[in-house]
Order: structure tokens, then C-alpha cells, then sequence
């Protein structure tokens, strides 16, 4: 019987014995993956000193280069979902060294080959498939910290955490990567530049750190180089040290990013036929921007006539029966260094409303126990929010110059005192500012207070045409009109929560105020007249020998609103239960909602919601999952108690490892309950269409369908194609072409024009590259 065993590499010193018994027993493996010791234990706050490197690496995915000899080496992982801190089905090993210029990571990942979950996509799109993360805290304080990510094919994808809103995916950061699978599993490089990681500017650096490994089977399985304690709900603090790192620098100079962006336009013209605008210089746009590191900690950045332009459009969002604006992420590259700091328990910083600059500049960076960041930018076209109690409503506004600054110190581990001051003027007259304090102060290593408290001034400008025919009409019981015409007042906004985590247990205890006159005008606060408080708890029923189920968890929550005057606006509660199955990564959850509002002086008893939810993913190339609701909701414009449903799915499918379709389809329905009459209808379509060349190219192609109908408001059909070709060399670097169209179904009533026409149509193509000098 013939036995084959695969190559012993640098793991493999420990798994000797295990090959050789099999020799002996006639076992035939077709190939043996490492198996870890079943006598081992996990290491909490593991410590770990990091050599010097002697020797060379190339980044390409193979261990055969000399620098990796005496390299130091981080094992004995930890599997801490689902099991607690139990041994690892396969084994990690993680070699770690360093020159003047990097940290150098290399990743053995030993796995059966024809389970690992790869695909060969854009950067950022591999959390859904196997991969590696570096989570790095270089001032161990966890209050922020790099998440660095790689998949098998070496792919990188990168996050920010803060200890305040949690992980940040839009973050970017320019590193080398390779990896490749072999007989064993695979194998990842990764070179960090010490140039794009701040830390303290002393000789010895003493970080902490983890290696995280993430494998997507039957369950999400999630290995790490430090084992954890469920009941400390801090995150980082149960991270390993890295210590030998001395005598680096981050660098100092300049990146230089300018760029060059060309458009052409066309859109139906009235008489019916389709109007191409003529190509000139007009059409051209340069813009240029510059970064200087001004010391390991601080860095400096200005940018010139930026393009800001979506690469990719936002996806719709059912906004049909809603008052409010809706919330879309920041995705625009120059706002995302220094984002975790902007972020606060209120959205008194949103980035989104510095529309279309023309110039801006930042300082972001970090001295000791203190973290600063502060942004100017002048908008040519400025937007302006306007909440009130039961709705709010978007004003298009000329020229204004905002300033935003954001001063954190940290107090040991994820304690802060935190304060968040903007203020943006408009050319035409009139301002915006806000002044506030916030903090979080942990109580015990399960508990935690978290406080902010905001002082907001506004002088409106004066140009009531710009809000003709909004309502309400007046706000703060009739004391100012809702108009821009010229008005001040100051408002303020309060928040207080008690937080508990324990291992399988948390409690969440809310308060939160806007006064009517409360307003962010650098940020996002879509309403205001409010009190509210807020209970939220859950327990986790884990079954960690069940061969079926994974987690029971069972939620409650329930909450209630005032509005200034102490009229009661809401109340409800929420019954939730979730379900995770050990096969194919499946999870279930179900809600029921009971409340009752008053709306526009209406009060709507009896308001109830019954949902379930539900996902998979079986295999590496195929996940899909769906929503179904249903209930007696308001339908707010037309004031009556409709009987809504909504429905949606989405399905990713992988044809091969390089071609992703994701599709998704959303439907919302509202009937009156009194008379049956339909009330309204939206259905949103979007697929989205993604092959990888290659590394560096990609081709994409989005195309959204909707067809929304409101009673009494019409109807509109709609849909998008984006077809778009890039080349990208680093998050930065980077060179595409597309186009956008948009068809609409008319009926325009001129020259017997109906049916579906293209609209608006634009071609565009934008080259970028970074010099660093």
C-alpha cells in the first residue's frame, strides 16, 4: 500500500511522530495536512520577540528565501468561534521579522487544498472566503487599531477598528501581498511599510498584536494566535505583545497623488430627441493631491480641485415610506484617514455633506495618549439637512467653507474623553456650529458608561425661496418657521448609555435627546424634538457538542419616545430570536414588533411586524439568503394603517474564481386596512457583475432595475447600466473608464414620445497614480 506524504516544511518539526505511525499502521492518506496535538492549551496574552531580518525576502508567495531562517514564529492557535479556546482542526503557523522599512508576515496555513475558499477579486471584496488578518494595536491602548488582510490568493483587503464604532472596511493602506495554495493548504507573504503605521516615535516599539485566521466551512471558524476570554468584552486588551522591534522610523516625505479626469455628457432634450454636449476643455479636469508625513504620528494633506466621483453608484435604498433623508457611507478616499476619529455616539460628523469641494486640507495624527484630527474644505455646492420632528428635507445651497476638529486622549484601555467641534459658513450668509464632549469610562471588564453632550449654534441664511412648499411649517411649538430666512437659535443633544458584556449575556441601557432646535450641520441628525430611552439584552445558548445546532440566541428590546413637550411619540418592543446551524454556515433569525405612534396627530394603535430572515452559504461559490415581513404599519403619506409586506433575496454566485454575480431584489407593498386600496409599491433589481483579469484588472458591470409607484404621486421606472474597466496597482494608483446610462419610462406627452428612453448618459475616464518621494 503506498503511502504519500507531502514535503516537511518549518510545522511539520511537530508532526514527525504522527507521519511516522502512519507508516507503520498502513494507513493511505492521499495526502497528509498538518493535525495539530491534542495536548496542547491556549495561550492567553501570549508574548512573542520579534528578530531583526537577516537575510532577504521577495514577496511571492514562496518560503525559500534566507530571510525567513531565523525569522520568529507565532502557534499553537486557538479556535474561538465556534468552540472556546478549543484546539484547531488544521494547523497556522505565522514567521514575523523586520528591516528599517517593514514588517515582514509570512502565513503557513495548513488545510486539505480543495476546501480552501478563495476567489480572485478586487481588494477588500475576500472576507466572505478564507483569509489571514494581522490585528495591530502599536499603542496598546485598544482604542484603534490596523486590521491587515489577505486571502490565498493573496489578495489583501485592510480595516481600522476603534474602540468607538467598531471595524471600518473603507479604510486603505498600501502593502505588498502574495500567496498561493499548495498541497498543504496555502501559504500568504506580507510586507508592511513602517511609513503607513503610526507609533510611538521612541527607539523600543512594544505593540500588541494577534494573528487571526479566518475559515469558512460548515461554520465560520476563527483561529487565533492569542486565546480569549468571553467574559472580557475588550477586544484588543486580550491581544499578544510584540516586542525586539526598535530603532524604525515611519517615513518621512511626500506622497504625491495627482489626477486626471475627462467626461462627456448627454441627456434628452425637450423636443424628444437625445442631446450630446459638445467635448471641450471644459470637460477636463486636473486635480492633484499631497501628503507629508511630518513625523511617525502625524500626517499632513491637501488636495486641489479633488475628483470625488463614485466609482461605483450607491445602491438604491426603499425610501417609499419614509420622511427622513437617508444615511449612505462614506466611500470617497480622501476622507478616510482619520475617519475613526470623526465618529462619535451622534453623527455630528458626516463627510458626505462637504459635497463638491474645491479645495481641502487635514492634519490627523497622534501624540503620546492624544489623538487629533482636524479638516477644512470650501464646497462649491453645498447641501444643507433640515430635521424636524416628523421629517426632514434636503436644501441645495451655493458655496460654504467648513472646518471640523476632533480631539481625543485616551485613558487606558478603550477609556476616552473626547471633543468634536465644526462649523461651516455659507457665502451667501448664515452658519452652522457645534461644540461637544463625549467619553467612555469602563466600569469592570464587563461594564461600561459611555456619555455625549452637544452644544449646536445656527444662523440660518436668508433666502426663503430655497424652502418653498417644505413642511412643517414651524418648529419648536411656533417659535421659528421653517423657512431659511434668517433666523438663530441654539439647540443641544444629550446621550447616556450603561453598557454589559459578559460571555454569553449583554444589556444595553439607552438615553438620548435632540432638542427642536438641535442641528448638525457638518453632520448627520435627520431629526430632533426627541427623548428617548432604550433597553436592549440578549443571551447566547451555545451547544458546543451538538452536531447541529451552534447558537441559540434570544433578544428582547423595547423603547420609548417623547417628543419636547412630553407628548408621547412612540413606544414598542422587540421579540427577536436567531438560530446558527452547523452546516453550511446557516443562521435564521425571527422578530415581532409591537407599538404604538403618533404621527402628524394621528395616533396609530395596534402597530405590529412579524420577520424572519434567513442565510447560507454551502459552498465557496455559492451564498444566498432572503428576508419576508409583514404587518400593520403607517402608511405616512397618505395617514392611514396600511398592511405592509416586504420581501427581498440576494444570491452571490462564484461561476469560477474569477467571475462573482451578485444579485439583489427588494419589494415593498402597502393596502389600506380599511378599504384594501393599494397604497404603494417599490421594487429595486440590482446585479452586479465583477471578473478579475488579473490583479491590477478588473471589469464590472451594475445594473439596477426599479419600478416604484406611490398613490397619488405616479410612478416611475427606472433602470442603470455602469459598465466600468480599471486598472488598479495599489488602492491609489489606478486607471478606469466607464460609462453611466440611465433609461426612463416616459410618458412626456410631446410629439407622442412614451415608452423607455435613455435619459442621461455620461462617458468618463480618470487616471491616478501616487509618487512618493
Amino acid at each position: 500500500m503506498t503511502v504519500l506524504i507531502s514535503a516537511i516544511s518549518l510545522r511539520h518539526r511537530t508532526n514527525c511522530l504522527a507521519a511516522a505511525t502512519l507508516l507503520l499502521v498502513g494507513l493511505a492518506p492521499a495526502v497528509l495536512w498538518a493535525q495539530p496535538a491534542d495536548d496542547r492549551t491556549p495561550v492567553y496574552l501570549p508574548q512573542l520577540e520579534v528578530t531583526r531580518l537577516q537575510g532577504e525576502i521577495e514577496v511571492d508567495g514562496f518560503l525559500e528565501d534566507t530571510g525567513w531562517e531565523r525569522a520568529a514564529m507565532a502557534s499553537n492557535f486557538a479556535e474561538h468561534n465556534p468552540g472556546d479556546q478549543t484546539i484547531p482542526e488544521v494547523d497556522t503557523d505565522v514567521l514575523i521579522t523586520y528591516d528599517d522599512d517593514n514588517l515582514y508576515l509570512a502565513w503557513i496555513c495548513y488545510d486539505d487544498p480543495t476546501e480552501v475558499r478563495a476567489t480572485y477579486c478586487e481588494r477588500d471584496n475576500i472576507f466572505d472566503d478564507d483569509n489571514v488578518i494581522l490585528a495591530l494595536d502599536t499603542y496598546g491602548e485598544g482604542a484603534l487599531a490596523y486590521e491587515i488582510a489577505v486571502n490565498p490568493y493573496g489578495i489583501p483587503g485592510d480595516l481600522i477598528f476603534s474602540a468607538s464604532s467598531g471595524e471600518d472596511i473603507s479604510y486603505e493602506m498600501v502593502f505588498e501581498s502574495a500567496g498561493r495554495i499548495t498541497d498543504e493548504g496555502y501559504v500568504v507573504e506580507m510586507a508592511i511599510p513602517f511609513s503607513n503605521l503610526r507609533f510611538p516615535d521612541q527607539e523600543q516599539q512594544v505593540w500588541r498584536a494577534d494573528f487571526w485566521r479566518n475559515r469558512p466551512r460548515e461554520s465560520r471558524y476563527q483561529y487565533s494566535w492569542a486565546a480569549y476570554d468571553r467574559d472580557e468584552s475588550c477586544w484588543p486588551c486580550q491581544w499578544g505583545t510584540l516586542t525586539g522591534i526598535s530603532g524604525i522610523e515611519s517615513g518621512k516625505g511626500f506622497e504625491i497623488l495627482p489626477s486626471l479626469v475627462t467626461f462627456q455628457e448627454g441627456s434628452l432634450g425637450e423636443d424628444g430627441g437625445f442631446v450630446n454636449e459638445p467635448a471641450t476643455l471644459d470637460n477636463v479636469e486636473l486635480g492633484l493631491g499631497i501628503s507629508y508625513d511630518i513625523s511617525s504620528e502625524f500626517t499632513a494633506e491637501a488636495t486641489i480641485n479633488p475628483d470625488f466621483s463614485q466609482v461605483e453608484s450607491d445602491a438604491a435604498q426603499i425610501d417609499i415610506n419614509t420622511t427622513f433623508a437617508l444615511f449612505y457611507p462614506e466611500q470617497r478616499p480622501f476622507f478616510q484617514e482619520g475617519s475613526d476619529l470623526f465618529r462619535t455616539y451622534f453623527n455630528a460628523v458626516y463627510t458626505r455633506s462637504i459635497n463638491d469641494p474645491i479645495v481641502a486640507a487635514k492634519v490627523t495624527g497622534r501624540t503620546g495618549k492624544s489623538s487629533i484630527a482636524f479638516l477644512s474644505a470650501v464646497d462649491e455646492n453645498s447641501v444643507i439637512t433640515l430635521p424636524f420632528e416628523e421629517s426632514s428635507e434636503y436644501v441645495l445651497n451655493g458655496r460654504s467653507v467648513s472646518n471640523i476638529l476632533r480631539y481625543r486622549r485616551d485613558l487606558g484601555e478603550q477609556n476616552h474623553l473626547g471633543l468634536v467641534a465644526t462649523d461651516r459658513r455659507f457665502q451667501k450668509g448664515g452658519s452652522g456650529s457645534l461644540v461637544g464632549l463625549d467619553g467612555r469610562y469602563r466600569l469592570s471588564p464587563n461594564d461600561a458608561l459611555e456619555f455625549q453632550f452637544l452644544a449646536t449654534n445656527t444662523q440660518e441664511l436668508d433666502d426663503p425661496a430655497l424652502t418653498e412648499g417644505i413642511t412643517p411649517e414651524t418648529f419648536d411649538n411656533g417659535q421659528y418657521t421653517a423657512a431659511l430666512d434668517g433666523e438663530k437659535f441654539w439647540g443641544h443633544g444629550v446621550y447616556g448609555s450603561y453598557e454589559r458584556q459578559t460571555s454569553n449575556f449583554w444589556l444595553d441601557l439607552d438615553y438620548r435627546e435632540r432638542s427642536p432646535t438641535f442641528r448638525a450641520d457638518s453632520g448627520f441628525e435627520n431629526s430632533n424634538d426627541q427623548r428617548m430611552g432604550f433597553w436592549n439584552s440578549g443571551y447566547h445558548i451555545r451547544f458546543d457538542d451538538s452536531p447541529t445546532l451552534e447558537r441559540i440566541t434570544p433578544q428582547f428590546n423595547l423603547g420609548r419616545k417623547w417628543n419636547w413637550d412630553g407628548t408621547k411619540k412612540d413606544e414598542w418592543y422587540n421579540a427577536n430570536l436567531s438560530v446558527n446551524l452547523r452546516a453550511a454556515q446557516t443562521g435564521f433569525h425571527a422578530r415581532v414588533m409591537q407599538s404604538n405612534e403618533l404621527f402628524q396627530a394621528t395616533q396609530f394603535d395596534g402597530l405590529w411586524l412579524a420577520h424572519i430572515c434567513g442565510n447560507t452559504s454551502p459552498s465557496g461559490s455559492l451564498s444566498f439568503g432572503g428576508n419576508y415581513d409583514y404587518g400593520h404599519r403607517i402608511a405616512r403619506f397618505h395617514l392611514v394603517m396600511g398592511k405592509e409586506t416586504t420581501f427581498g433575496v440576494w444570491a452571490d454566485v462564484k461561476l469560477f474564481d474569477r467571475l462573482v454575480v451578485s444579485t439583489r431584489f427588494a419589494k415593498a407593498t402597502s393596502k389600506s386596512v380599511d378599504t384594501g386600496e393599494d397604497l404603494f409599491s417599490d421594487n429595486i433589481l440590482r446585479s452586479r457583475f465583477s471578473y478579475q483579469v488579473s490583479r491590477e484588472f478588473s471589469a464590472r458591470l451594475v445594473i439596477q432595475f426599479r419600478d416604484r409607484w406611490l398613490n397619488g404621486g405616479g410612478y416611475r421606472r427606472t433602470w442603470e447600466a455602469d459598465p466600468l474597466l480599471t486598472y488598479q496597482i495599489n488602492p491609489f494608483s489606478t486607471f478606469f473608464i466607464g460609462s453611466t446610462r440611465d433609461y426612463f419610462d416616459l410618458n412626456l406627452g410631446q410629439h407622442g414620445i412614451d415608452g423607455w428612453r435613455l435619459t442621461d448618459r455620461t462617458y468618463f475616464m480618470k487616471l491616478q497614480y501616487l509618487f512618493q518621494v
